[in-house]
């Protein structure tokens, strides 16, 4: 029962992952183009940057006062958010079926 509580969790990282994938380079794309100077902070290439991932996970897009940009990053941050729980509880679970064992 435990493993499959750890695959359930592991197909809440995939839907993570997938709105992570479609949310987070629109993000990027956005400030790309309505704000340059914050784009340039991050870098090119800033999609699995640990500092672009940062300033996501740090809700710093809020800053900014740009509803547009809240409308994109909110879901990409609720998508890491789901992705990272989602592969924590599913090893914590598969670490946990093999202890049980």
């Amino acid at each position: 029962m435990t493993l499959f509580f750890a695959l359930c969790f592991f197909g809440v990282a995939v839907a993570g992952f997938s709105a992570f994938v479609i949310f987070w380079p629109l993000t990027l794309v956005h400030l790309r183009d309505r704000h340059p100077a914050l784009a340039d902070t991050l870098g090119p290439g800033a999609f699995l940057k640990p500092a672009a991932l940062r300033w996501l996970l740090q809700r710093r897009y809020r800053s900014e006062h740009d509803s547009a940009l809240s409308g994109l990053a909110t879901p990409a941050w609720v998508s890491l958010l789901t992705l990272s729980t989602g592969l924590g509880m599913a090893a914590l679970l598969g670490l946990i079926s093999k202890v049980m064992q």
